[in-house]
């Protein structure tokens, strides 16, 4: 993956406003879309956002590296990309809390999901219409076999 093509810093600062901007509204897209509980679709740009992301980390570390490639730029265009880089840091922030909270929803559903197939496991014993309720007195006891011939 190359970098962002511009020959001069205010191209350079206006390449990486687009991608900023592109990066941002994907990422408020997958938020919006977390938000509302329907994250399979986020898989239609995830590999769009994941390139992008990308070049993003790239330009940047590049730009830290070299900072004379964007000292020049106009005042405008300069302006222009902090405004861009204020709105990526709060849908970033954004996405980052909408991610926390389906993490520890889906979470939540899969321990209730593994504690009622624990229950219903230790509720039931044996097979068949001769299935019995198995209760147990300690349900923190561990199960043993005992051999009445040994």
């Amino acid at each position: 993956m190359t970098g962002l093509a511009a020959d001069t810093p205010d191209q350079l600062a206006a390449a990486l406003i687009r991608l900023t901007d592109r990066l941002t509204a994907l990422l408020s897209r997958e938020t919006e879309l977390f938000e509302s509980r329907r994250p399979l679709e986020t898989e239609e740009f995830q590999g769009e956002k994941t390139r992008l992301a990308t070049l993003y980390r790239r330009e940047i570390a590049s730009i830290k590296s070299n900072p004379s490639r964007l000292e020049n730029a106009g005042p405008s265009f300069k302006q222009a990309l902090r405004q861009s880089t204020e709105k990526f840091t709060t849908a970033l922030a954004a996405n980052g809390q909408a991610v926390q909270t389906l993490s520890t929803l889906t979470e939540g559903v899969v321990k209730a999901v593994a504690d009622e197939v624990a229950n219903k496991r230790d509720n039931l014993a044996g097979y068949g219409p001769g299935a019995a309720a198995n209760v147990r007195k300690n349900p923190d006891a561990p199960s043993i076999a005992v051999n009445r011939s040994a």
